[in-house]
């Protein structure tokens, strides 16, 4: 293989103007969410200086995806996937109107601002379900995990600027200006997808209610391959997410110094940019199962390692090492998750995912810290790294099928 097909693969951007204009406004959005969390962290936490509170606001956004996600799912597998995206968008920019008018006024109690956070999570809720259809929608079936690479790498980069750029806009401008562009972020992934023709599930639609969430559960339930890649991500999250540890690792290990607390928060994301950027390799060769099961074990031996380390230089190498293999995982997932679901059922099981994507690290944290407040910091790495491996090959031992894989056919 060339040395530029290891690099990400564009054929997407060059082939359809439809994918780019639905790139571009995906990419503005998820930076403006990035700036967002920053600017509600930081309000809520100047409201009341209560770390209670400011946990809050995980559990404000967690709540409504768990609760709504599923049944959002079924909605978006019952209609136009294009028009309930749409509606959700400006949903979303409504809320992010609303958290500046009460930045500017003044005068909402904090709990009114968790409300709003609460109202847009469950308008995403809905959001990302039906955008889960676009991409398989718009390109041809051996360019579905380049045009998914090309997302990740972008909201990877995102995640890198986002909050620095949020910090900066909040220090120059104040809380409602950053909740405005926040909203005009929403506009763009609106004008994004609004050229985009009518997406009706081919094939039968879900049934309303609870019957279609059941139908995508059962799905779900007898599909090994799909329930494989989303056991998978849960062994990853809950059991190794390392993120609420950071600051007692660094206290433990490197006396608590502030660089470095923030070069453990910017590695991870660092990895999985450069992950992304090289994905060429991956994305040809047509086997994601496999890449995905490698990936959340390195992820799961890199932090299990880094939890052992004394010298923050090679932490720090361990850490971009688990962001790497964690794109390149959440990568392969996703290209299993829109490859081997019926389109009628891609609402559903995309709903699915982003309750585990969104759920699953909260959960990870929460029993992170439990671990570490009976024991230690470096304990609850290492156990929930060793973890994580254990699960993965208990996935690959019980699914062959995940193991395997169909090369993806070049297009002329």
């Amino acid at each position: 293989m060339s040395v530029s097909r290891a690099f990400i693969d564009v054929r997407p951007l060059r082939a359809s103007r439809v994918f780019r204009r639905l790139l571009i406004g995906r990419t503005v959005s998820v930076l403006g969410s990035f700036m967002t969390m920053v600017t509600v962290m930081y309000q809520v936490w100047e409201m009341t200086h209560s770390a209670a509170w400011s946990g809050a606001v995980g559990l404000a956004q967690a709540v409504p995806l768990v609760c709504f996600g599923l049944f959002a799912g079924a909605w978006v597998d019952r209609g136009d996937r294009r028009r309930i995206y749409l509606a959700a968008t400006v949903g979303q920019a409504v809320c992010s109107l609303l958290l500046a008018l009460q930045a500017f006024t003044g005068h909402v109690p904090v709990a009114g601002v968790l409300a709003l956070v609460a109202a847009q999570s469950a308008c995403a809720a809905v959001g990302g379900p039906a955008a889960g259809v676009f991409v398989p929608r718009v390109l041809p079936k051996e360019q579905v995990a380049s045009g998914l690479a090309l997302y990740q790498v972008t909201a990877q980069s995102m995640m890198l600027i986002g909050p620095a750029l949020g910090g900066l806009m909040l220090g120059w401008f104040g809380l409602g200006v950053c909740y405005l562009l926040d909203a005009l972020s929403f506009l763009v992934a609106f004008h994004g997808a609004f050229g985009l023709p009518a997406l009706p599930p081919e094939g039968e639609p879900s049934r309303a209610g609870l019957h279609g969430v059941l139908d995508g559960l059962r799905f779900l339930a007898g599909h090994r391959v799909v329930r494989g890649a989303l056991v998978t991500d849960l062994a990853a999250t809950v059991l190794s997410m390392p993120a609420g540890l950071f600051p007692l690792i660094n206290e433990e290990r490197f006396g608590g110094d502030p660089r470095t607390l923030g070069l453990f928060m910017s590695a991870v994301a660092i990895g999985g940019v450069a992950a992304s950027a090289l994905s060429g390799t991956v994305t040809h060769l047509g086997r994601p199962g496999l890449v995905m099961l490698c990936g959340a074990g390195v992820w799961g031996a890199a932090l299990a390692a880094f939890g052992l380390m004394r010298s923050p230089w090679a932490g720090l190498g361990l850490l971009v090492v688990a962001g790497a293999a964690d794109a390149l995982s959440v990568l392969s997932r996703t290209t299993i998750v829109q490859t081997r679901t019926p389109d009628a059922l891609l609402g559903r099981v995309t709903a699915a995912e982003q309750i585990v994507g969104q759920a699953g690290p909260h959960l990870g944290n929460m029993r992170a810290g439990l671990v570490a407040g009976a024991t230690s910091g470096a304990t609850a790495l290492v156990t929930g790294g060793l973890l994580c491996l254990l699960a993965v090959v208990w996935v690959a031992a019980g699914t062959p099928q995940l193991r395997a894989g169909v090369p993806v056919p070049e297009s002329p």
